[in-house]
C-alpha cells in the first residue's frame, strides 16, 4: 500500500510559479512510476505530466509543455511539479498518482494505469 500526500498548492497571479510536492510512504518508491493529473471545476480529470521510476523519462501534456517540469527524488520518496508562467486556465485541483512500474523507463498516461492517488491540492491562478 502506498499513501500519497500532495502539498504546495495555493493562490498565485498569472505569470507566477508554484512547486507542488507529493510525498509517498513506503520503501519501494523507486520502483513506482508517478504522474500528475488535474481537474478543473466542471471538467474531467486530465493528464498533466508523468515520470518513469528511474526519473530518466518524462512526458507532458501539450498545454503545459515548456512551462511545467516533473522531477523526483527517490531518496526523499517525493515527486515534484514545478509550474512556471502559470495561466488562469491552470486553475484546478492537482493530484499525484503512482503505480508499480513494469520497466524503469515506462511512462503512464492514463488514469486507469495508476493504482494509488493522493487527495489533491488546489491551485488557483488569478488574472
Amino acid at each position: 500500500q502506498v499513501q500519497l500526500v500532495e502539498s504546495g498548492g495555493g493562490l498565485v497571479q498569472a505569470g507566477g510559479s508554484l512547486r507542488l510536492s507529493c510525498a509517498a510512504s513506503g520503501r519501494t518508491f523507486s520502483s513506482y512510476a508517478m504522474g500528475w493529473f488535474r481537474q478543473a471545476p466542471g471538467k474531467e480529470r486530465e493528464f498533466v505530466a508523468a515520470i518513469s521510476s528511474s526519473g530518466g523519462s518524462t512526458s507532458y501534456a501539450d498545454s503545459v509543455k515548456g512551462r511545467f517540469t516533473i522531477s523526483r527524488d527517490n531518496g526523499k520518496n517525493t515527486v515534484y511539479l514545478q509550474m512556471n508562467s502559470l495561466k488562469p486556465e491552470d486553475t484546478a485541483v492537482y493530484y499525484c498518482a503512482a503505480r508499480p512500474a513494469t520497466t524503469y523507463s515506462t511512462i503512464y498516461y492514463y488514469m486507469s494505469h495508476y493504482k494509488y492517488w493522493g487527495q489533491g491540492t488546489q491551485v488557483t491562478v488569478s488574472s
